[in-house]
């Protein structure tokens, strides 16, 4: 980040915000969190795994004056890719070319990333700055999941300044499609097994006499 931090969760917690904690009575636990160097800066193993089963996310943006915007982008599961400890990557498809989110990044190039995992009942925030790239074709090739039907544009360069995780309070449990339809047809496959085991115990039984 362009903006010199004491702690790296000051990205969020502002002076404003900062006050308004200690007025509610949350600024000593916050501060807590701080003594011990604040939220995370680096892509670790846990962030890792959760982006490796992500296919969904925000992806938020704001013009030069402020105006906030957010986009969502998707893809296969792990479509966000990490490059090294403080960049992830992904593949930005063609849509409906308003390029809202691109023009806000040429003039502000602070972005916020927001992961909800509905099946674990956990999100995701992370702060950073982020810019496109679309004059790089071989980056760009590499990034695209294999065999998924999209036509890449640019690609989307994302700097991790800070990153933290939230209780599962208020969310709700959700599964997506393709995993139900998953477990019903195994679930299926195991009846459709059991019942021609017992057709066959049945069809070997000598009656009593």
């Amino acid at each position: 980040m362009s903006d010199t931090h004491t702690y790296s969760s000051d990205v969020a917690f502002t002076p404003a915000v900062k006050t308004i904690q200690a007025r509610k009575g949350s600024r000593d636990a916050y501060a807590h969190v701080e003594q011990r160097g604040g939220w995370r800066t680096e892509i670790d193993e846990d962030l890792a795994a959760r982006l490796a089963e992500t296919n969904s996310l925000y992806f938020g943006t704001s013009t030069a004056d402020g105006q906030p915007y957010i986009q969502h982008r998707g893809g296969p599961k792990g479509f966000v890719k990490i490059l090294d400890n403080n960049t992830l990557a992904f593949a930005d498809y063609s849509g409906n070319r308003q390029y809202i989110t691109q023009g806000n990044l040429s003039e502000n190039p602070k972005a916020y990333i927001f992961v909800m995992d509905y099946t674990h009942r956990r999100r995701v925030k992370i702060w950073g700055e982020a810019r496109v790239v679309d004059d790089d074709p071989a980056l760009l090739a590499s990034l695209m999941p294999a065999g998924y039907k999209a036509r890449p544009e640019q690609v989307v360069l994302f700097k991790v300044s800070a990153w933290d995780t939230n209780c599962p309070q208020h969310i709700p449990q959700k599964f997506d499609a393709a995993d139900v339809a998953a477990a019903l047809a195994a679930r299926d496959g195991r009846i459709a097994e059991l019942e021609a085991e017992l057709a066959a115990l049945k069809g070997g039984l000598v009656p009593s006499r």
